[in-house]
């Protein structure tokens, strides 16, 4: 029976997933086999000696101590995609919002309340202070076209918009999902002087952190307005309020307040609802779900983001998962500890990801707990983890 800790609520769909007969599921238990969580601050929880997965239900994966997990051998893996279309959905909507200044004549009009019999005449007097450009005929830059990028730029020509897209690290599937009429950007800074209306689509890390700040707002097309659902940090606050002060940035959009974003003119600051979707909800803690299901029950590892994704049928009598740290000679220690034992290896299939590595290798027959021990024991192995052939 395995348990598994849940940090935030879980949607119902999602727990589905894990049947009662092998699982147990609770918001208390001390030491689980797994975590399931969506927005919980992880970073300076004690991990507990069982814990072998932790599924974040949603992309982003800072409040999570990755390093640690890492160096434990604990898995971490997200659900790329399944809010897609939510937050999609609320790109478009900040789109019109960027050119029509919907919401602030909204506010305006709210303000009449005392004005019941002026109200008539004073919105046909002061419409024209929220008046904006249509975006048919105009230039979407979308940087970064994973799943959401993808559906962006897809919906965006839909809309009669001329859309080009930039992404060096574009991958198979993006590639085959998105519309071949997205113009291919040879440069970001090519892309930038094009652009009319410019979104952000990339993941919060040490190569995008900043990315858009002087040297690149010097690059863009004078009015542009900047949607940015990524993360906060991707924008250079300091480098934005000077670009909206002369004009470089007409309009800035974020799923992501700061205090510093709040205090400038000409922003737009959504409440984080890029995912609040039930649909995004469901689809977010089914993925989540299912692949911690997938680790704890065959070892395999999908959409993790500290070790790499490996997969592999069951073809022996027991399975043997191990993780180490990326370094020479492991894998000759392990097979030689086997060869010792007189274990036959019917499969193996070994991957690595920057500091980490990932074996999953099926057996003939059995080990003993002095071999596991011994390859417990090998310098650089940070879990071992034997499974058994479900009949």
């Amino acid at each position: 029976m395995f348990k598994i800790r849940t940090l935030n609520p879980i949607s119902r769909m999602g727990l589905e997933q894990l049947p009662e007969e092998y699982y147990e599921v609770s918001d208390s238990f001390r030491d689980p086999d797994a975590i399931l969580v969506r927005s919980y601050k992880m970073l300076d929880m004690e991990l507990s000696p069982t814990l072998k997965i932790i599924a974040r239900a949603g992309a982003g994966t800072n409040n999570i101590p990755i390093d640690r997990c890492t160096d434990r051998g604990i898995v971490v893996c997200n659900t790329p995609g399944a809010n897609a279309n939510s937050v999609k959905e609320l790109v478009l909507a900040a789109l019109f919002f960027s050119s029509r200044k919907i919401i602030e004549g909204v506010t305006w009009v709210n303000s009449l309340k005392k004005e019941m019999g002026e109200i008539t005449k004073l919105v046909e007097k002061e419409k024209s202070r929220f008046a904006g450009p249509e975006i048919k005929g105009k230039t979407l830059g979308v940087i970064g076209l994973g799943a959401i990028g993808v559906m962006v730029a897809n919906d965006a020509l839909a809309l009669g918009m001329r859309v080009i897209g930039y992404d060096p690290f574009i991958s198979i599937e993006s590639a085959w999902g998105l519309s071949r009429n997205v113009i291919r950007a040879k440069s970001l800074d090519g892309l930038l002087g094009e652009s009319d209306y410019l979104t952000l689509h990339v993941p919060l890390d040490d190569a995008t952190e900043g990315m858009i700040s002087s040297k690149r707002f010097k690059a863009m097309k004078r009015g542009v307005r900047i949607l940015n659902f990524s993360r906060g940090g991707v924008v250079r606050n300091k480098d934005l309020a000077a670009a909206l002060k002369d004009g470089t940035v007409a309009s800035y959009i974020t799923d992501f307040p700061d205090p510093e974003t709040l205090s400038m003119e000409h922003t737009l600051a959504i409440p984080h609802l890029g995912a609040s979707t039930p649909e995004a909800e469901d689809n977010c803690a089914v993925m989540a779900a299912c692949q911690t299901r997938e680790f704890l029950e065959w070892g395999n590892i999908k959409n993790s983001v500290n070790f790499p994704d490996c997969e592999m049928q069951f073809s022996g009598n027991r399975r043997i998962l191990i993780s180490n740290r990326n370094i020479p000679g492991v894998v000759g220690q392990i097979t030689n500890i086997m060869a010792q034992e007189k274990i036959n290896i019917a499969d193996m299939l070994n991957r690595s990801r920057e500091h980490a590595a990932y074996n999953i290798i099926d057996i003939d027959g059995d080990i003993s707990h002095e071999s596991i021990s011994r390859i417990q024991a090998i310098e650089g192995v940070t879990g071992v983890r034997v499974l058994y052939l479900q009949e």
